[in-house]
């Protein structure tokens, strides 16, 4: 058997032996698994931190690599956990719109995991990141067919937190998707959906401040000074060179902004 690359992205953090435990669940069923941490830093809770997280990284790994994300607030409930096959790749996670970004552009064969022979037992009704999502990883990467989990389905949750909203002739309201540990707010306003900023005069409402300039770089603009940036993944960026602009502005994920283009 090839190699196999499991990521592993949660909100765990990394004080607890959570991530840990499931690394070991892992490694006992499959030795050879090649583990990588994504991050365990996603906000508790917080599925749309989440759901960026897993969408800005998975493409920059080899095909055929197995992602597992768990940020999980419905652990124990009638929650299903999916497994989802797209753009090559594999993803193990609850079915809570964690994977609403993934799983939006591509066409995907998602099933609902039902087959508890790849649980591990006794099953916990608050750790599924150790007990399901782990051990089920671990035997994708052993070889076990995606059709042995269980049967595909259709009615999976889809979330549209990353979609912003036309309000006005040429006004769009949106929302900040990830602070970074920068200070950086990414929005849900994508550079590929309004092009127009970069010729023409444009407002971003954040807070209580109002934004008009884009800035190519960081260092073009004075410490301190708040600006908009097209960051790394597409999304448009409200930084502070050398400065947290979230701590300036008082905003974090989840906070409106408002986009005018004149």
């Amino acid at each position: 058997m090839p190699r196999r690359i499991i990521t592993l992205t949660t909100d765990f953090g990394t004080s607890d032996h959570f991530a840990g435990t499931m690394k070991g669940v892992i490694l006992s069923i499959c030795p050879t698994a090649q583990i990588v941490d994504i991050t365990h830093e996603v906000q508790p809770f917080e599925i749309p931190d989440g759901a960026f997280a897993i969408a800005q990284a998975y493409s920059y790994f080899p095909e055929k690599t197995i992602h597992v994300v768990v940020v999980d607030p419905g652990v124990g409930s009638t929650r299903r956990p999916l497994l989802a096959e797209t753009a090559g790749h594999y993803f193990i996670a609850p079915d809570n719109g964690v994977l609403s970004m993934v799983l939006e552009h591509e066409k995907a064969s998602v099933r609902h995991i039902t087959n508890e022979r790849f649980f591990l037992h006794p099953l916990s009704r608050t750790f599924h990141g150790r007990d399901v999502f782990a051990p089920v990883a671990a035997h994708l990467a052993s070889g076990i067919p995606p059709a042995r989990f269980g049967k595909r389905i259709d009615d999976y949750l889809r979330l549209d937190f990353n979609k912003p909203a036309r309000t006005g002739k040429n006004i769009w309201t949106g929302a900040i998707l990830k602070v970074d540990r920068f200070g950086n707010l990414s929005t849900n306003l994508h550079i590929d959906e309004f092009p127009g900023i970069k010729t023409r005069a444009f407002e971003l409402a954040v807070g209580v401040q109002t934004i008009s300039r884009l800035a190519l770089t960081f260092t073009e603009c004075e410490p301190g000074e708040i600006f908009v940036i097209v960051g790394s993944s597409g999304y448009l960026e409200v930084a502070s060179n050398q400065s947290s602009a979230a701590k300036t502005l008082g905003c974090g994920a989840g906070s409106p902004v408002q986009l005018t283009i004149f």
